[in-house]
C-alpha cells in the first residue's frame, strides 16, 4: 500500500538521525547555551522541602558516593521508564492498549528517495534515511508474533523473514551486510502522563510514551521542551505564577497529543486491514498537521531559561 508524504510548511524531507549524531549536538548546544554537564551519574531520588515540593535531586556518582542537587524546577526528560515520574508519582491521563514489537537494524542506503513505508498482513515495516547514507529497516507486528519468532531465530534472520512476507523492495536492501547489530525492541502501551507538579515537570517519553510507529517520538520530545521552556520563563516570578505557566504547558501538549493518542494505539495493535491502515495514515497526517501548525508559531527568538536541572536516560 503506497503512502506518498507531500511536502507541507516548508519540509520537504524527513530524516530520523541516529542518536549518536543528535545527542552530541544537543549536548553542544546546550553547553554553548550555558548549560552545564554532569556524565556518569545517577539519580536515585528527589529531594523535598518541608511542604513536599520538590527542590532537587539526589545523585550518586560512579565511586557510590551520593549528594543532593538544587534547583527551582527538576526536569524529567528520562524518558518512558521515567525514574522522576515514579519518584513523584506523576498521575497517568490515558493509556494505550496495544503495543507493537520491532526487529531494527542500519544498512547503506545512500540512493534512498525518503522514506518508505509498508503495511500489509498484520505487519507493517519502513525505511528511514539517517545520516551518513545509511538507512534505519525496521520491521513490526503484534508483541506477541514477534518474541515467539524470536525464541528460535536471531534478529537478523527475523527482519529478513518478516520483510519477505511482506514482498516489499527492503528484501533485497537487508540482504547485505548490516551497519552493526540488528536488535529486537519490545514496546510498552502508550501513556500519557500528567507532566508538572509542585518542582517538577515532565518533557518527551517521561510525559507521552507512544509506540514508536507514530515515527514521533524526538519531534514531540522538542516541542514539549519548547513549551515547558516558555513555561519556566513566564513562571519565574513566583511558585503560583509557575503552577499557572505549568497548567499552561500541559494544556497546549494535551491538546496536541490527546488527538493522536488513538490513532497511534490502534496503529500499533495491527489488528486491521488495508482500508482500516488508510483512514489511520489519513487520521494521523491531519493530526500531525496541527503539531506542525504549532511549532511554526513558536517565536524564533532564544529564551533565558533559569537554571532547571535536567534528568535523561544513561
Amino acid at each position: 500500500m503506497p503512502v506518498t508524504l507531500k511536502p507541507y510548511a516548508g519540509v520537504d524531507a524527513l530524516y530520523g538521525p541516529r542518536r549518536t549524531v543528535l545527542d552530541a549536538l544537543l549536548v553542544g548546544a546546550a553547553e554553548k547555551a550555558g548549560a552545564s554537564f554532569g556524565f556518569g551519574l545517577s539519580m536515585i531520588d528527589v529531594a523535598r522541602d518541608r511542604a513536599g515540593r520538590v527542590v532537587g535531586v539526589v545523585v550518586r556518582d560512579h565511586l557510590g558516593a551520593t549528594w543532593t542537587e538544587h534547583g527551582g524546577l527538576v526536569v524529567g526528560a528520562d524518558g518512558r521508564a521515567s525514574l522522576l515520574a515514579r519518584k513523584v508519582g506523576a498521575p497517568t491521563i490515558v493509556a494505550g492498549s496495544h503495543a507493537a514489537a520491532y526487529v531494527y537494524g542500519y544498512w547503506p542506503a545512500a540512493d534512498l528517495d525518503g522514506y518508505h513505508w509498508y503495511y500489509g498482513d498484520g505487519l507493517s515495516a519502513g525505511i528511514i534515511p539517517t545520516n551518513d547514507g545509511q538507512a534505519c529497516v525496521f520491521a513490526a507486528g503484534p508483541a506477541a508474533v514477534l518474541a515467539a519468532r524470536m525464541r528460535h531465530s536471531r534478529p537478523l534472520d527475523t527482519a529478513r523473514e518478516l520483510l519477505a512476507r511482506l514482498d516489499c523492495r527492503l528484501t533485497d536492501l537487508t540482504q547485505g551486510a548490516p551497519l552493526g547489530p540488528v536488535r529486537f525492541f519490545r514496546g510498552l502501551p502508550a501513556r500519557l502522563r500528567r507532566p508538572h507538579g509542585p518542582g517538577w515537570a515532565l518533557v518527551g517519553d517521561a510525559g507521552w510514551w507512544k509506540d514508536p510507529l507514530s515515527t514521533y517520538g524526538i519531534t514531540d520530545a522538542f516541542r514539549d521542551a519548547e513549551l515547558l521552556a516558555r513555561a519556566v520563563v513566564a513562571g519565574a516570578a513566583s511558585h503560583h505564577a509557575m503552577r499557572i505557566a505549568l497548567c499552561r504547558y500541559q494544556a497546549e501538549r494535551d491538546r496536541l497529543a490527546l488527538p493522536m493518542h488513538p490513532i497511534v494505539d490502534q496503529l500499533a495493535s495491527h489488528q486491521w486491514d488495508l482500508a482500516q491502515a488508510q483512514q489511520l495514515l489519513r487520521g494521523l497526517s491531519s493530526v500531525m498537521a496541527d503539531d506542525v501548525e504549532a511549532i511554526r508559531a513558536f517565536d524564533a527568538a532564544p529564551l533565558g531559561v533559569s537554571s532547571p536541572i535536567a534528568l535523561t536516560p544513561p
